[in-house]
C-alpha cells in the first residue's frame, strides 16, 4: 500500500482538535503505512499539549512548529517533511468521517487525477437561531455562488477547486507549492494552478467532512473581509485574475454598484437611483431567499442580516484590496 501523509496547519485550535484527531484516529485507513502532520504556528493555547497528549498513543502523529505563524508557510513545511505518495491537505477545524481518507484515495488512483476533494458539511458547535441562520447562507448559492464542495453536487464531477483535498505528491512537484505570499486563498490559488497547467481536480460528492462555521456576525465578517481583501491582493501577487473565480468578485461588484453611483452623484444627482436600484434589487432577493430558508431552527431576520453581512463585508474587503493595490502600484511607480 502506498504511504499516506495527512499535513494540518494550526494555530489556537484547542477548541476543535480534540474532534479532528479523534476522527481521523476513528478513520478506516491502515496506520501502517500512514502519518499525520500537524504544523502549528505557535499557538498560545493549549493546541500543541493537546496533541502531544495524543502522540503517546498514536505514533504516527507529528508535530513540527511554524514560527512565522502563516498558512502557506506551515503547509509547504508539512509537505517537505512528508514521505506520502498521496498527501491530504485538511483543516484542523474540521472532522472527518471515517471512509475520507480511503474513500479519496480510491478515487485519486481510480481518476488518475492530480487532487481530489469531497463536500463540505457546514455545521456549528454551538446550536441556536443565529448560528444555523449563518450556518444556513454558507451552504446556498446565493451565499458562496457556485463552490460545488459548499453546495454539493450529484455526480462526480470535474471542478476548479476543492477544500481539505487529496493531492499526488507527484502534483506538487509538477505544479510548486503554496504561494508564501497569500495569507488567505493559498488553496484555491494552488487548484486553479493545477487546472491551467492542464492538472485535473474532482470532486467526490458522497465523501463528506464536517467544518465548523463562525457563529457571529463578528466572526462572520472579520473572516469574509479578509477574504475578500486576499482575493484582490491574490491577483496582484500572481500577476493574473485566472489565480481565482468569477464568484470571488461579485461580492466587490456588488459594493462598486453602490460606491460609484454615489460618488458620480455629487456631480450629477440622479446617478443616485443607480445604487438605489441595485440595493433594493439586491435587498429583494435576500428577503425572498430568506423567507424560504426560513425554518423553526433558525430565524428570518438574522438569516437576512447573514446574508448582509457575508456579502457587504466580503465586498468591502474586496474594495479595500483595491485601495491597496492601487497605493503598492503608485509606490512603485515612484
Amino acid at each position: 500500500m502506498s504511504k499516506v501523509s495527512v499535513v494540518i496547519p494550526c494555530f489556537n485550535e484547542q477548541k476543535y482538535i480534540n474532534e479532528c484527531i479523534e476522527s481521523i484516529i476513528a478513520s478506516d485507513i491502515s496506520k501502517d503505512n500512514f502519518e499525520v502532520i500537524f504544523v502549528d504556528g505557535n499557538s498560545d493555547d493549549t493546541s500543541r499539549d493537546i496533541i502531544n497528549s495524543y502522540q503517546k498513543s498514536c505514533p504516527y502523529i507529528r508535530l513540527l512548529v511554524n514560527p512565522q505563524k502563516f498558512t502557506p508557510i506551515s503547509m509547504n513545511m508539512g509537505i517537505n517533511a512528508s514521505d506520502g505518495e498521496y498527501i491530504f491537505i485538511l483543516s484542523a477545524h474540521a472532522k472527518y468521517e471515517s471512509s475520507y481518507f480511503s474513500s479519496l484515495l480510491q478515487a485519486i488512483q481510480e481518476l488518475q487525477a492530480e487532487c481530489v476533494g469531497g463536500v463540505l458539511s457546514t455545521d456549528v458547535k454551538n446550536t441556536n437561531k443565529k448560528s444555523n441562520s449563518i450556518k444556513e447562507i454558507l451552504t446556498h448559492k446565493f451565499g458562496v455562488g457556485n463552490a460545488e464542495f459548499r453546495t454539493g453536487s450529484k455526480e462526480i464531477k470535474e471542478v476548479d477547486t476543492v477544500a481539505f483535498g487529496c493531492y499526488t505528491k507527484e502534483a506538487f512537484k509538477k505544479f510548486g507549492l503554496y504561494n508564501e505570499l497569500l495569507i488567505r486563498n493559498q488553496d484555491i490559488e494552488l487548484n486553479k494552478r493545477i487546472i491551467n497547467g492542464g492538472g485535473k481536480i474532482y470532486l467526490i460528492p458522497q465523501v463528506t467532512c464536517t467544518y465548523y462555521a463562525r457563529e457571529n456576525f463578528r466572526q462572520l465578517a472579520k473572516n469574509n473581509y479578509s477574504n475578500g481583501f486576499w482575493n484582490i491582493l491574490t491577483a496582484y501577487y500572481t500577476h493574473t485574475l485566472t489565480s481565482l473565480s468569477v464568484r470571488h468578485f461579485i461580492p466587490l461588484l456588488f459594493v462598486l454598484s453602490l460606491i460609484i453611483p454615489l460618488l458620480l452623484s455629487l456631480i450629477y444627482g440622479q446617478l443616485a437611483l443607480v445604487a438605489l436600484v441595485s440595493l433594493i434589487s439586491y435587498l429583494g432577493l435576500v428577503i425572498i431567499i430568506s423567507f424560504k430558508l426560513q425554518k423553526s431552527s433558525n430565524s428570518f431576520f438574522y438569516l437576512m442580516i447573514s446574508f448582509l453581512t457575508l456579502h457587504l463585508s466580503y465586498g468591502w474587503g474586496s474594495f479595500v484590496g483595491v485601495w491597496a493595490v492601487g497605493i503598492k502600484i503608485v509606490k512603485g511607480l515612484w
